[in-house]
């Protein structure tokens, strides 16, 4: 780990490294997402000297993980998370909508 990385950020890259291990990633690939995060999260903070136009913009990866991105299976927003998406912007109906209908009633299909 970079010395420039604080016990915080050392005790998330290994946390992040273990559930990725748990999911099944190889060591190698599970030492590369923790990173990525942990470094990700220092650009966002001003922590680093350079940081590329990515970093900076766009979703956090802990706001991005949720949206079950880059594996096989379902994408997008869970259906609880459409849910309650749809509970803040108070969109009647809302509890007899199925998945794809939360998705289209907020925009997002």
């Amino acid at each position: 780990m970079p010395k420039e990385w604080t016990g915080k950020q050392e005790r998330q890259y290994e946390h992040i490294k273990d559930s990725e291990r748990d999911r099944g990633a190889s060591a190698e690939r599970a030492k590369e997402i923790a990173a990525r995060t942990v470094n990700k999260n220092r650009t966002r903070a001003g922590q680093t000297k350079t940081a590329g136009k990515t970093s900076m913009r766009g979703k956090s990866p802990q706001q991005r993980g949720g949206q079950r991105s880059g594996r096989p299976g379902p994408k997008g927003l869970t259906r609880d998370q459409l849910y309650n998406e749809a509970r803040q912007r108070n969109i009647k109906g809302r509890s007899s909508m199925n998945k794809g209908e939360l998705a289209h009633a907020l925009g997002k299909d």
